[in-house]
């Protein structure tokens, strides 16, 4: 077993934003191998929010986007469980970021729970729904999991409450 050196925790931290311990717990795990402790936190964060599906909501924040030649404008009102997490500039900038997905991929609903069961069976859903899609800004992990992480990182529930896409002439 490999020594897990200051250097990785903090390059694993720096590109996951989770805390300390869990990335020297991850790198432990993952024998120093940074890609597969990046995973293991992806499959923990799934595992956190799974925890912490039934509690209450009782914060959030709004979001907007706006496409720069102005075609196009999202707004998203993202969840958490406290103000001190809502106002947290991570938090918001999950928030932005679900609002530019929005705007670059047009999804039709947020979750999976939402469509119709014969919307269901008529071929490949997930573009349409906003959870189950690649993020834009990281294609190999859905927005669910981009938002798993959120979880795992702040410790709370969080979820994608309403949004609204516009675009000009569409």
């Amino acid at each position: 077993m490999s020594t897990i050196t200051t250097e990785q925790i903090k390059a694993l931290r720096d590109a996951t934003g989770i805390s300390v311990m869990h990335c020297k717990k991850a790198l432990e795990e993952a024998e120093g191998d940074m890609e597969s402790a990046i995973t293991i936190l992806r499959k923990k964060g799934g595992a956190a929010a799974l925890k912490k599906q039934d509690r209450t909501l009782g914060a959030g924040t709004i979001a907007a986007y706006v496409h720069a030649k102005g075609s196009v404008a999202t707004l998203v009102e993202v969840q958490c469980e406290t103000d001190f997490v809502s106002s947290n500039s991570e938090f918001k900038a999950l928030a932005h970021d679900i609002a530019m997905q929005i705007a670059a991929t047009s999804p039709k609903y947020i979750d999976i729970d939402e469509v119709a069961e014969e919307d269901k069976s008529n071929g490949e859903i997930s573009a349409d729904v906003l959870l189950m899609q690649p993020f834009i800004k990281n294609p190999e992990i859905t927005v669910k999991e981009h938002i798993d992480t959120a979880v795992h990182k702040f410790g709370e529930k969080i979820r994608v409450a309403r949004m609204t896409r516009y675009s000009v002439l569409g």
